[in-house]
């Protein structure tokens, strides 16, 4: 692993790279590390966006959002993943190793979601040493890399489809896992466009993670509209 990462707990970054897959043939370890992704993602929304506000002040809100959509969407958290060693280290059962997991991009940016959670933790709850290793990471995406991807983003362009008439509450989505195995899900979204506090069922979608379901509800309210 990367030696910026580096954990005094070892055992919080075991869990970090722990899948349910793998818990599921060991439930002898305890829990998997569904937890500290949600940690995680949170942590990254939050310092991606930083990053941005700050290396950009010539650009304006729907801007950045696009932007922080690019560095943090799955593709990009999976190479990130890679770059830090954590690929061949993520614990899977054997069910997700044979479906190549190890290659997996929602594998891959689920666990670098955990273990920035689990680094998050392990120094005391320091956000500092946190935004010191992601800005290196953040500053390593090429400018065009960036752009190419923002300009893409399903989901950005639905919300300002939703504000250019003028309604300033952004889009809600329902998402549910509906089948698939654990190291294969599937997930469902639906779309509304709140007005007046009604909720307007605008899209639907389905992906491999929520992030992916919400994209493709977006791209089909978008096809809609």
């Amino acid at each position: 692993m990367d030696k910026l990462l580096t954990f005094q707990n070892e055992k919080l970054l075991r869990q970090a790279l722990t899948h349910r897959s793998y818990v599921n043939e060991h439930p002898e370890e305890g829990e998997h590390n569904e937890r500290l992704e949600f940690l995680g993602d949170a942590i990254l929304n939050f310092l991606s966006g930083e990053y941005l506000y700050k290396s950009h002040p010539d650009k304006g809100e729907d801007e950045l959002t696009r932007r922080r959509s690019a560095l943090v969407d799955e593709k990009q958290l999976a190479k990130f993943a890679i770059e830090v060693g954590l690929d061949f280290r993520m614990r899977l059962g054997q069910g997700a190793i044979r479906d190549g997991g190890f290659q997996n991009p929602n594998l891959l940016s689920s666990t670098f979601e955990a273990v920035i959670g689990a680094y998050y933790l392990d120094n005391k709850c320091n956000i500092e040493a946190v935004r010191d290793i992601v800005k290196l990471l953040f500053s390593s995406v090429p400018e065009n890399i960036v752009i190419s991807r923002s300009n893409v983003d399903s989901k950005n362009r639905f919300q300002e489809w939703v504000q250019s008439s003028g309604n300033t509450n952004p889009p809600k989505y329902v998402t549910n896992q509906i089948g698939g195995q654990s190291h294969t899900p599937v997930f469902e979204s639906d779309v509304f466009e709140v007005v007046n506090g009604l909720e307007i069922w605008r899209g639907r979608g389905q992906g491999r993670n929520k992030k992916d379901a919400e994209k493709a509800a977006a791209e089909d309210a978008l096809a809609k509209l």
